[in-house]
């Protein structure tokens, strides 16, 4: 049997020449796990996203029009994937367990088409995961889609806003924003009341999360005035804009591209580790 002198000596020359192998290959050296898992993390997720392909807007929508035309996805179907997708990444970004406030309360706010769409069911799975979410959708479209998703919402008593609350209402009450307001098919202007909606955003300070690109934002230059998120969830693939992007957290959602629609548009997407819907680009 080893005397402890003899197997800590061992230990150090296995550590020592482990150390010396990632550093001659380009890995990792061993400092603690935690300073190694942080720094191979941030080196393979800036790899990542500096691959992956940014989606102008006319591609996007291109992409968008295949899914439903070429390869029979449904609107709602894709909108449950998505929805599903930043659900997920907010609960892996904020757990419930980092939350400053005592209630995992959470302000979602909708815009008119689908990116709301996607809000509501983001909403929605994020009440399974544990969080309380309240909803501001101030323009609710008279269609049957989203008539059903606010049912669903309402149905698990999900409560709804008739109006946006101040700054320092939201930044007492909530301890995350999500911004489901505007999409990538946005341009032009913003009108009433979603312009006044993101004035007050903008002198809140609690965490925004905003799902594909931040409302308000032009879809590839981007803004340097505007809302200005902690967490951006792209869907499909990054949108020009997120390389503007300066927040903590950006994660990629919904894992529901064709490979061959992959190929053709040479999106160049990440390979997601096992049944995960997100990845984390940073």
């Amino acid at each position: 049997m080893l005397n402890l002198r003899a197997f800590f000596g061992i230990g150090f020359l296995v550590t020592s020449q482990v150390t010396r192998a990632l550093n001659h290959r380009g890995g990792c050296p061993l400092v603690s796990v935690t300073k190694v898992q942080d720094k191979c993390f941030n080196q393979q997720a800036s790899t990542m996203a500096q691959s992956i392909k940014y989606l102008g807007q006319e591609e996007a929508q291109h992409i968008d029009e295949e899914l439903f035309s070429e390869y029979g996805f449904s609107v709602d179907q894709l909108m449950e994937l998505a929805g599903l997708s930043c659900a997920t990444a907010i609960a892996r970004a904020y757990p419930t367990s980092s939350l400053v406030k005592a209630k995992p309360s959470l302000l979602v706010i909708c815009g008119p088409g689908n990116n709301g769409g996607d809000g509501l069911v983001c909403a929605r799975h994020l009440k399974l995961f544990g969080y309380e979410p309240t909803i501001l959708y101030p323009k609710r479209p008279n269609k049957p889609l989203f008539q059903g998703l606010t049912t669903q919402c309402e149905k698990m008593d999900i409560t709804f806003l008739t109006e946006i609350p101040e700054a320092m209402v939201i930044d007492k009450a909530y301890n995350l924003v999500v911004d489901a307001i505007f999409g990538f098919s946005f341009k032009g202007a913003v009108r009433e009341p979603f312009g006044s909606i993101l004035d007050v955003l903008k002198k809140t300070t609690v965490p925004i999360a905003s799902i594909d690109i931040p409302s308000g934002w032009d879809v590839e230059e981007g803004s340097t005035d505007g809302l200005q998120p902690d967490m951006l969830i792209s869907l499909t693939a990054p949108k020009k804009s997120a390389s503007r992007f300066r927040g903590r957290y950006h994660y990629l959602g919904g894992r529901f591209v064709p490979p061959a629609l992959e190929k053709k548009y040479q999106l160049n997407l990440p390979k997601y580790s096992n049944t995960d819907c997100v990845y984390q680009l940073q």
